[in-house]
């Protein structure tokens, strides 16, 4: 479909069908990405966890903090997130590219740092901290913008997967990283706070 600027030039209009092939796109490349980038690691017998994954308390561990969710443990691991982040990537990317990429960059971070702060003494590595970011943000959102059809898919979300909300407290299994999970999730909930917020009017050129 198709709409005209001021100038009469077209324009495409941001349709529902248009923002999930986007969506898809999106979602599928970084997926993507991540098999490739598994591959190599696999080929290089792991060094790349070594050198990449998150090393907690080290002042080299600060860069880790952009490359563990790109890697992981072995294929089963990237197999565990895959479904997930695809399935949470879509929905959040429903609601646009801006959206998508403040929560993913936000649950990122926050994962990362809280790691970082009080993670074990091994090496973290893995995208689960984005899945429970995209997650816990899909669940809260509704309630900060007030829409009613985002409460009801968090409602929905929470009662078909809720039950990896346990990954967010602390365990005695050594290779589940709950703070890449606690973190994750603490970042998603505050892009779903900061894109709640009103945005500031941008003063309109005169004609």
């Amino acid at each position: 479909m198709l709409d005209s600027t001021r100038d009469g030039t077209p324009r495409a209009v941001d349709t529902a069908a248009g923002r999930a092939r986007k969506g898809l796109v999106v979602v599928g490349s970084f997926v993507l990405v991540l098999y490739v980038i598994e591959v190599i690691n696999a080929l290089s017998l792991r060094s790349l966890n070594g050198t990449f994954g998150l090393r907690p308390r080290s002042l080299d561990g600060l860069l880790d903090i952009f490359t563990f969710p790109l890697l992981h443990a072995n294929l089963a691991h990237l197999f565990s997130n895959t479904l997930p982040l695809i399935i949470f990537g879509f929905l959040v990317l429903l609601s646009g590219r801006r959206v998508f990429f403040t929560a993913l960059a936000l649950s990122w971070l926050a994962s990362g740092v809280v790691v970082w702060l009080i993670g074990g003494f091994n090496v973290t590595v893995g995208a689960s901290g984005l899945v429970f970011g995209l997650f816990s943000f899909l669940l809260v959102r509704g309630f900060f913008n007030r829409n009613w059809w985002q409460i009801l898919l968090s409602v929905v979300l929470f009662l078909t997967y809720g039950g990896i909300l346990v990954g967010i407290l602390p365990t005695v299994v050594g290779y589940v990283s709950w703070q890449a999970h606690l973190g994750g999730a603490i970042g998603g909930v505050v892009a779903a706070v900061l894109l709640s917020l009103p945005r500031a009017e941008r003063p309109r050129p005169r004609a």
